[in-house]
């Protein structure tokens, strides 16, 4: 994930097409979840919470609107929803918004930990307490931070791929990582890196090149893939993609070269896009992040805080995270992400984060038969 950034492709050099949209349907128990408009409790305490895009990928419209409308609604808190669409100016004009009406707790899911940390040191100097949700803001000044571990987040991926080639020796990898600016990139980083460290080093595997996308954006990952994997003689055993929407984009290149199926691919957040791949054998595993506990956190912890009642709130977030750009430790919550591969595709549609009507479609009609998933 350290290496030099690769030069973009001269005009008329490869292209990419179905980069892997990785669209998501609102799971049916929450409600719908497209509109970008806010979703409100009409009684309850103001709330303010700002997601930050849906281009990259498709959980924050698809599952983490809908749960945290419901959740905060279960809370008795008004909570007005918005999506930045990945601009930073919306971020801002959004925060500063929610701001002037009073809202009582912000939280965000920011775009990078700048705009987060400027978000709540305004937040602060009215008196507002906020909460990192999913993405900690370095050098910020939050009270508090919900999300997953992260760290076990990479370990899965770097499991996930160590045990797909344990019997490829000396299997070529490589690996395309999430945005630099984004703590939790870094954080997966090192998890997978815990695993395939050791593995890289006793030459059981062999790092080809590893290289972050800016901005998640997954048609910069299928062209850098595609780049490397050029320069590599058209060989590649395996590779770690950081999430659905980048493993879509390197599968569409491995489609091409007549590859998909034969490489395990890693993924994360367990989209219908990226289940379907799993099915479909094109996609080794995902990783599967009960969202709905984090949303039910995100407004317990709300909720006391609206309240002003810190020791509920510190009794709700009894883990720790390191900021070491701000040289803090923030009050956290982190919850337990899970491996998902194609026998466990069930345990995700089981407990309704994606219906086996969107997945179980086509050429998969079979498969999700035989896996008993309906």
């Amino acid at each position: 994930m350290r290496s030099k950034t690769l030069a973009l492709l001269a005009a008329g050099a490869l292209t990419l097409t179905a980069c892997g949209a990785n669209q998501a349907t609102p799971p049916a128990s929450t409600g719908g979840g497209g509109a970008t408009t806010g979703s409100s409790a009409a009684g309850g305490v103001k709330v303010g919470v700002i997601l930050p895009e849906t281009a990259t990928s498709a959980r924050w419209e698809g599952f983490d609107k809908p749960m945290i409308t419901a959740a905060m609604q279960a809370a008795g808190l008004d909570a007005d929803v918005q999506n930045a669409q990945g601009d930073v100016q919306k971020f801002t004009t959004l925060a500063d918004g929610m701001i002037s009406q009073g809202v009582k707790v912000l939280v965000i899911a920011s775009i990078n930990s700048e705009v987060g940390s400027a978000v709540a040191a305004k937040a602060k100097a009215r008196g507002i307490p906020t909460i990192d949700y999913d993405r900690l803001n370095l050098g910020g000044s939050s009270d508090y931070y919900v999300s997953f571990d992260n760290v076990k987040v990479g370990e899965l991926q770097g499991k996930g791929l160590a045990d797909a080639l344990k019997d490829k020796a000396g299997g070529q990898v490589i690996e395309i990582e999430g945005a630099p600016t984004d703590n939790n990139a870094t954080l997966f980083y090192n998890g997978q890196q815990n695993v395939l460290k050791p593995l890289y080093e006793a030459g059981t595997l062999k790092l080809v090149q590893s290289q972050p996308i800016d901005g998640w954006d997954n048609q910069k990952g299928g062209v850098t893939f595609e780049q490397i994997l050029t320069a590599n003689g058209g060989k590649v055993d395996g590779v770690v993609a950081a999430n659905d929407g980048l493993a879509g984009a390197v599968i569409t290149v491995l489609r091409k070269n007549g590859l998909n199926g034969k490489v395990p691919v890693t993924g994360q957040d367990a989209t219908p896009d990226g289940l379907m791949a799993v099915l479909r054998g094109d996609q080794y595993m995902t990783v599967f992040k009960p969202i709905k506990q984090e949303a039910e956190a995100t407004a317990k912890l709300a909720a006391a805080l609206a309240k002003g009642d810190t020791a509920a709130a510190d009794a709700i977030a009894k883990d720790s995270s390191d900021d070491p750009k701000g040289n803090r430790k923030v009050k956290s919550v982190l919850l337990t992400p899970q491996l998902t591969t194609k026998d466990s595709v069930k345990t995700v549609v089981g407990q309704g984060y994606v219906k086996a009507t969107d997945i179980c479609t086509g050429d998969l009609a079979a498969a999700c038969s035989q896996l008993g998933i309906s």
